[in-house]
């Protein structure tokens, strides 16, 4: 897999090895240690993915994520050696795309990094040479990620993005809060479910004149129907 990912990390041995195998699965490395070098490096590299500690000098974890999402949809898994289910959904609302408590397998963490991009550019399961879905304003290029409202390009986050488009690939069928987690997320998330909320209420903001099309099924979850 030809793609570089950005490995920001201070504790040298954890991210030498995590950068061997990243290496032996065919990734280019850019490593930081800090998160002033790791916003450098994004500045003048076309990094494809971000492994991203949080407990990092000169500029927090949480800053970083911030700063990237303020910038780019790049995909980011964030690395913690803390377990708090509340860090887990600031991670997820600042924009990041997987979690991964230390200590982790890198091979583990090589094969979510390689899932996360293959979702990413619209890979996985994707059989239908027809990418393009329209509805009502909204027009969404699978192969691309590209969406449009009234022709408008919209600036998602890969997650507000997988999100849109499974709802309106089950336009009309209520999806509970743990539903949209199990599909959207792509595996067991045992946080707070109040991270679909909020997916939802940033999803809502972007969409504009269309946020109704997503409706709340009150102690349920939501729906996308066009009324």
């Amino acid at each position: 897999m030809n793609k570089n990912v950005l490995i920001v990390e201070d504790e040298e041995r954890m991210r030498e090895i995590t950068a061997d195998y990243f290496r032996a699965s065919g990734f280019s490395i850019f490593e930081a240690r800090n998160g002033r070098e790791a916003l450098e490096i994004l500045k003048c590299e076309n990094i494809n993915v971000v492994i991203l500690d949080i407990m990092i000098p000169e500029i927090d974890g949480w800053t970083v994520c911030r700063r990237i999402r303020n910038d780019s949809d790049i995909p980011v898994i964030i690395l913690t050696a803390r377990s708090d289910e509340n860090d887990k959904l600031m991670g997820y609302e600042l924009g990041a795309d997987d979690y991964v408590n230390k200590p982790f397998n890198p091979k583990v963490l090589v094969a979510k990094t390689k899932n996360l991009l293959m979702r990413t550019e619209g890979c996985l399961g994707n059989t239908n040479k027809n990418y393009d879905i329209y509805k009502n304003g909204i027009k969404i290029n699978k192969k691309s990620r590209v969406v449009r409202l009234d022709g408008e390009r919209l600036d998602l986050t890969p997650k507000e993005y997988d999100l849109l488009v499974y709802m309106i690939e089950n336009e009309r069928i209520t999806l509970s809060r743990d539903n949209i987690l199990d599909n959207v997320w792509s595996y067991d998330y045992f946080g707070d479910l109040r991270v679909v909320d909020t997916h939802i209420k940033k999803l809502r903001k972007k969409l504009k004149n269309k946020s109704s099309y997503i409706h709340t099924v009150i102690g349920v979850g939501y729906k996308f129907e066009v009324v």
